[in-house]
């Protein structure tokens, strides 16, 4: 799993102004791999209670979200298109993880993308 994220997870990061049409090859080709991102996030975490805990969390939020997930996200504007994105990701976190939680607080490697939510 560590190499697949490693290594084949790759989103690239163009211009808004690039990517604001949705039929041009750019921002399909960002959509797709951003899509094969979530996927394999929730590859990731179907391993939860399996793998240690520490590791199905570091590689699913700190490497998946955080590192190619979030900016994808952050990069696209407010609206319909994001809240699918944000949505799909949220659907992929075990419910398990937020179990022990006070309320109004969050797993430190969601902090950033709770913000956004926020927003």
């Amino acid at each position: 799993m560590k190499k697949s994220v490693e290594e084949d997870v790759f989103i690239p990061l163009y211009p808004k102004s690039t990517v604001e049409d949705k039929s041009s090859p750019r921002s399909k080709f960002q959509e797709r791999r951003f899509w094969s991102a979530v996927k394999l996030l929730s590859n990731v975490v179907l391993w939860d209670g399996i793998v240690q805990d520490d590791k199905v969390r570091d590689l699913g939020l700190s490497k998946l979200l955080n590192r190619y997930l979030l900016l994808n996200i952050l990069n696209t504007p407010l609206g319909p298109d994001n809240i699918e994105k944000c949505n799909k990701v949220v659907a992929c976190l075990p419910e398990r993880w937020f179990q022990d939680l006070k309320g109004g607080s969050t797993l430190p490697e969601l902090l950033n993308f709770s913000q956004h939510l926020l927003q």
